[in-house]
């Protein structure tokens, strides 16, 4: 029996109320959607950085259609639930802001992300203030709550990271965007476990730790530990493969060897996680 919106929305939000935390990688394309499936993982997500990279493009530089379009190929490709990372919400204002939201069941996704944090053009002011920032998020809850699946808002404060604001504005803002309607908060940039434990005790919703800053990523154990409910890895697993791209590209250029073929993943095993 086919897999349906509805029961892949079932599933994302059982995932969320479990005991235990899960993990939910980033892919960047059907590809590496199909390989992280195969492996086990329960949910995937994307990331804005690795989705900007897909299209050849910086983080922050490619409009809604084409995350919309990006995300449509990673749904397909499983019969996972899909997260999306929408950045902002692709909006100057609160309704169209929800119009985003709106646009995600039609591409088959059970959850999203929206964040605090302002368009680029802002850099004198790069988050939105608090009062706007929960508009945004209450309007994004309103319009995904009419979509009539479980759909997961979760929603991030970016301060920590972009701003260097303080771990007590992090918590205000995680409070007012819980009360405003998001199911899952955010607050990328935490440098150590003791944050990461007052921001889980000083909010009612599950918290996302988002891993893969060099420096300030925990084991999934510590991470439960610490009262944390899902781990999303950023565009860290992108760049690690991008990495592997880079080093066997300069390798043949530089020393004009192919010493990574034998190395590289067998085409048997690759071709394994892929539809016919």
């Amino acid at each position: 029996m086919p897999v349906t919106q509805r029961d892949k929305g079932d599933t994302f939000r059982a995932l969320h109320q479990g005991t235990r935390s899960f993990v939910i990688p980033n892919a960047w394309d059907a590809g590496s959607a199909r390989i992280l499936a195969g492996l086990g993982f329960s949910a995937i997500a994307t990331s804005s950085y690795a989705t900007a990279g897909a299209y050849g493009r910086r983080d922050g530089r490619i409009t809604r259609d084409q995350v919309l379009e990006h995300a449509r190929a990673i749904v397909d490709a499983t019969d996972l639930p899909v997260s999306v990372d929408f950045e902002s919400g692709f909006g100057a204002t609160a309704n169209v802001v929800a119009e985003t939201y709106r646009h995600a069941a039609a591409v088959g996704l059970v959850g999203a992300t929206i964040e605090d944090l302002a368009p680029t053009s802002r850099k004198d002011k790069p988050l939105f203030d608090i009062g706007e920032a929960t508009e945004r998020v209450a309007a994004a809850a309103a319009a995904k709550r009419k979509l009539g699946f479980p759909f997961m808002l979760t929603a991030r404060a970016e301060g920590v990271r972009h701003a260097n604001t303080d771990l007590d504005d992090a918590i205000k803002r995680l409070q007012a965007y819980e009360k405003a309607g998001a199911d899952v908060l955010m607050a990328p940039g935490l440098p150590d476990l003791a944050s990461v434990k007052a921001v889980c005790a000083a909010i009612t919703k599950p918290f996302n730790f988002m891993a893969g800053i060099p420096g300030k990523s925990f084991t999934v154990a510590e991470l439960e530990a610490a009262g944390v409910r899902r781990i999303s890895l950023a565009g860290s697993l992108y760049r690690a493969a991008m990495g592997g791209l880079v080093t066997a590209a300069r390798e043949l250029k530089d020393k004009g060897t192919l010493g990574y073929i034998d190395t590289a993943l067998p085409s048997a095993e690759l071709a394994g996680f892929m539809r016919e």
